[in-house]
């Protein structure tokens, strides 16, 4: 009994995957950057799926073609969004870093040589405190701004989805 059960359990297992299959992504990420501390994603752009063995686009409906944009041009919108909103957070964290450590260099720089690692901690404690209350509305609006390029970002991806699921149905029904 415990064999068959294991067999239906793979099977319906197999029939689901079937359904939901995600293609692999080789998507790689880089050694982090010097000034931005961030680890750069080098996205790869995934091969069309071709699900016959005839090209479909000899077969294509006027009206399903006049509907929207296609799904290439989606993807690219997708694609170029997301480089955007990459280029967006590094530059803004590159920018923050270097302002950082300018100015933490500048307090450690005014302090007298004769200091002890105790007035040290003490005025970097007091620079860290300074600068946090300094750049927390510049980081409130990059918060902001983030988010709303992060969520354009998932509504185009949803779009680009059922643009794709939308041409598989409409080239399945056209022989």
């Amino acid at each position: 009994m415990q064999p068959l059960v294991r067999r239906l359990s793979r099977s319906a297992c197999y029939r689901r995957r079937l359904l939901h299959t995600t293609a692999p992504s080789k998507d790689l990420v880089g050694p982090p950057d010097p000034v931005s501390n961030l680890r750069p994603v080098y996205y790869d752009d995934p091969l069309p799926v071709r699900w016959h063995p005839y090209s479909l686009e000899e077969f294509s409906d006027p009206e399903v073609e006049n509907a929207g944009p296609s799904v290439q041009d989606l993807e690219l919108q997708y694609k170029l969004l997301r480089q955007q909103l990459d280029a967006f957070n590094h530059a803004f964290w590159t920018d923050s870093n270097l302002r950082f450590e300018s100015a933490k260099s500048m307090i450690l720089q005014s302090l007298p040589s004769s200091s002890t690692p105790q007035d040290r901690d003490i005025a970097l404690a007091h620079f860290y405190q300074q600068w946090l209350n300094q750049e927390s509305a510049r980081q409130q609006q990059y918060t902001a701004e983030f988010r709303r390029r992060s969520w354009d970002g998932l509504v185009l991806a949803a779009r680009v989805e059922y643009a794709k699921l939308k041409a598989r149905l409409s080239g399945a029904r056209n022989p």
